[in-house]
């Protein structure tokens, strides 16, 4: 069996003159693309317009983008950005934190149900399966970013990230032992989930539960967040020696939303008046008659 796996891999794909293109950016942007697509398929199978995907989809990028970047500014580093308030806006040189971008996409899903009358949780427990496949991409992302490792490990599966040192400008060479894939474990829980869901909505689609599958997944993906955390380094220098160490930020974040989870699935479908949500079952409604033109 392999000693561990060497992972070589450059996180830059081409550089064309200014234009670098990244394989976090690529993963990040096809999570939203293979995303419409399941959305697609879902909103026709039960007689919604395919045209909302359009616009829950612009809501969902703005959300993401938005939460997870002051996520990671408020959750991680808030001393550094309020000296640097500038730094902030510099996306590029990274800093996305996921519990931040969860509450981006809680409350975009909000507004788009709030201005275009859908149940809410109609919304949230479509919008989670598509949410399933974006975080197996962006995990992959971290993958070919060789960031986010796990501790130092015997594991035959285990690997060497040879690049972390330059990537992250590190001068100890202690990352180069063998060291848990986390992106891995995350990546393929989030295909699991996905799967998981799918098929949960493929049995029910328009009588789902109201609530399953958004508290199926909130729960089900901070219990595992919560527990892989002990599998990694600490992504910030003040989670080794803060008040609450041997728990790190993504834990401590992860425990209120699994409750949360808990509390939707408890109550899922449970609602007498309204036991699986609604929205616009507006498929095949006609397209405006065109204004007759005036004669005289």
């Amino acid at each position: 069996m392999l000693a561990f796996i060497t992972w070589d891999v450059s996180p830059i794909i081409a550089q064309i003159g200014p234009l670098t293109l990244r394989w976090y950016g690529l993963l990040f942007a096809s999570g939203f693309i293979i995303g419409s697509f399941i959305l697609t398929h879902i909103y026709k199978a039960e007689r919604v317009s395919p045209r909302w995907v359009d616009v829950i989809t612009i809501y969902m990028l703005i959300g993401t983008v938005l939460g997870a970047r002051l996520g990671h500014v408020l959750f991680y580093d808030p001393a550094h950005y309020l000296a640097h308030p500038g730094e902030i806006l510099k996306i590029w040189e990274g800093g996305l934190a996921s519990h931040g971008a969860t509450l981006g996409i809680l409350l975009a899903t909000w507004l788009f149900s709030r201005n275009n009358k859908f149940d809410y949780l109609w919304v949230l427990d479509r919008i989670v399966i598509v949410v399933a496949t974006g975080g197996m991409c962006i995990r992959l992302g971290n993958l070919m970013n060789s960031e986010i490792i796990g501790r130092q490990t015997d594991v035959p599966w285990a690997f060497k990230f040879v690049r972390y040192n330059e990537i992250h400008h590190e001068v100890t060479n202690v990352p180069l032992e063998p060291h848990h894939p986390t992106q891995i474990y995350e990546a393929l829980f989030c295909l699991f989930l996905f799967v998981l869901l799918y098929g949960l909505w493929n049995k029910y689609k328009e009588r789902t539960p109201r609530g399953l599958l958004f508290g199926l997944f909130v729960t089900l993906l901070f219990t595992f967040r919560f527990l892989v955390e002990f599998l990694k380094e600490n992504q910030e220098g003040f989670e080794s020696t803060w008040a609450l160490a041997p728990l790190n930020m993504g834990q401590v974040l992860s425990i209120p939303l699994v409750f949360v989870g808990l509390w939707v699935l408890l109550r899922a479908g449970k609602q007498p008046d309204n036991r699986y949500g609604y929205a616009p079952r507006d498929l095949n409604e006609p397209a405006a008659p065109a204004a007759k033109p005036v004669t005289r």
